[in-house]
Order: structure tokens, then C-alpha cells, then sequence
């Protein structure tokens, strides 16, 4: 039987292309997505020889994240924590500053917890899983000036629960990785970094990069689908700077 992976924001971005990997290495896909114009569907059909099925969730209401977590067909062998909101996205759930920091918040880091509560017990019982939670180097390896707050806390909650979920399960058959991606080439970064820079601004600040680039987002889900390997398990707990150098040099952004 094919292994079972659950990946959130499946749709766009670093979610897409964990489905494209996990599909093309034998997976069955379950993929989450928050809105019908995000044509899930579309994704579904993209594999027509592989199970790859798509579910809706609002990480901001709980009984959303109850549905999924009763209409997943069985225990997944791997989950991906990857949905959330970015500094501007989250602009398309509130207009003040007020709902905003309480929608960075509540999706990104309470309505993770919400579903990893919900699906750990279970794995426990199985005695095995893989679980892979994306933070980012903005907040859950270093801080840049000017950042979002709320989004920094929200990212630096989701390596602090990698950190203690890696203790926590040190001795059971559950693994568990965090991945800090840097400037990566997604509607996410570019709306919250590119998009409102002329075209001269834009090259200056990919210049101003690590490796003179953003990060393709297949690197990522490469990544990741590597932790889900025998090989990867000697990275339980590990909080992981894929930021190419960002990281380690965050006034490179600075220059």
C-alpha cells in the first residue's frame, strides 16, 4: 500500500510543489486549501495516476480543523504544516491592524497546534509518522527590522513547537522537522517584498540575496520529502535554516 501525506496549502507555492514531489515518489496526496478560486480541482487532475485528493480548512476555525481531521480517510503517514498567511495576504482576511495580528496569530501558529493536537495521538498509537512544520528565517531563525510583528511571533510559535515536539518525541516513532525557508519565490513573498517595487528595485533586492537569487520553492519540497527518508531521521528536532545564507547574514537585506 502507498504511504499517506497531508499537506496544508496545497494549492500555490511551496504547497504545490510537496504535492508534485509526493505524488511522483508513490504517495497517496491529501492536500488542504481555504477557497474554491484556488481551483483545487485543477491540482487533483494534475495526476491522473496517483490518488491525489483535495480538502477544504479554515486554520481559524476550529471546527474546520475537527471536519478535516474526521474526513481524512486514515491516520497520514507524513504530515506538512504548510498553510498559512503572510504579512500582506493576510490583508484579504481583515483591513486593521488589529484583525490582521490576530489572523497571522490564529492561522499560523494556534490553528497548526489545533490540527497537529488532533493528529499526533493517533500517530502515537500507530507508532510511526513523519511531521514537517514550515516556519520561516523571518522569526524562526533570526528577526529583521521592520518585519511584521505579529508575523514573526507566528513564525517563531512554529519553531518553538518543532523544538518541543523534537523533545517530546525523541523516543517514539514519530519524527519531527521544522524548515525555515528564506526569500522564496512564492505569491507570498512576492506580494509581501516584490510586487509593489518597480522592476530596477526588484533585481536590486534579489541581487542583495544570498547566491544573488530567490529560492525555487521545488528546493523546499525537495527538502522535505528528503526528512520523510530514512536519512532524515537523524534531524529529528532539528529547526532548519533553508534560507541559502539569509539567516546566518540577515543584513544582507539590509544593504
Amino acid at each position: 500500500m502507498s504511504k499517506k501525506v497531508l499537506i496544508t496549502g496545497g494549492t500555490s507555492g511551496i504547497g504545490r510543489e510537496f504535492v508534485d514531489v509526493f505524488a511522483n515518489n508513490g504517495f497517496e496526496v491529501w492536500f488542504t486549501y481555504f477557497s474554491d478560486t484556488e481551483k483545487p480541482i485543477e491540482v487533483s487532475k494534475a495526476f491522473p495516476q496517483t490518488p491525489v485528493t483535495g480538502f477544504k480548512l479554515d486554520l481559524a476555525d476550529y471546527a474546520s480543523v475537527e471536519t478535516l481531521a474526521s474526513a481524512l480517510p486514515s491516520v497520514p503517514d507524513v504530515v506538512i504544516h504548510n498553510a498559512g498567511l503572510g504579512s500582506k495576504t493576510v490583508e484579504k482576511v481583515s483591513n486593521t491592524p488589529q484583525g490582521q495580528a490576530e489572523a497571522l496569530i490564529k492561522v499560523n501558529a494556534i490553528g497548526t497546534l489545533w490540527l497537529n493536537n488532533l493528529l499526533l495521538p493517533k500517530m502515537l498509537e500507530r507508532g510511526s509518522g513523519k511531521i514537517i512544520l514550515l516556519s520561516s528565517v523571518g522569526g524562526g531563525v533570526t528577526q529583521f527590522p521592520g518585519f511584521n510583528y505579529a508575523d514573526g511571533m507566528s513564525k517563531a510559535a512554529i519553531a518553538f513547537l518543532g523544538r518541543t515536539l523534537g523533545a517530546d518525541l525523541a523516543q517514539t516513532g514519530v519524527d519531527v522537522f521544522t524548515i525555515c525557508p528564506g526569500a522564496t519565490d512564492t505569491p507570498m513573498f512576492q506580494a509581501s517584498t516584490l510586487n509593489h517595487l518597480n522592476d530596477e528595485d526588484q533585481k536590486k533586492v534579489i541581487a542583495s540575496l544570498p547566491k544573488l537569487r530567490l529560492i525555487n520553492p521545488r528546493e523546499i519540497a525537495e527538502l522535505g520529502y528528503f526528512l520523510t527518508t530514512d536519512a532524515g531521521k537523524v534531524l529529528h528536532g532539528a529547526v532548519l535554516d533553508a534560507s541559502m545564507g539569509l539567516g546566518v547574514n540577515p543584513g544582507l537585506l539590509l544593504k
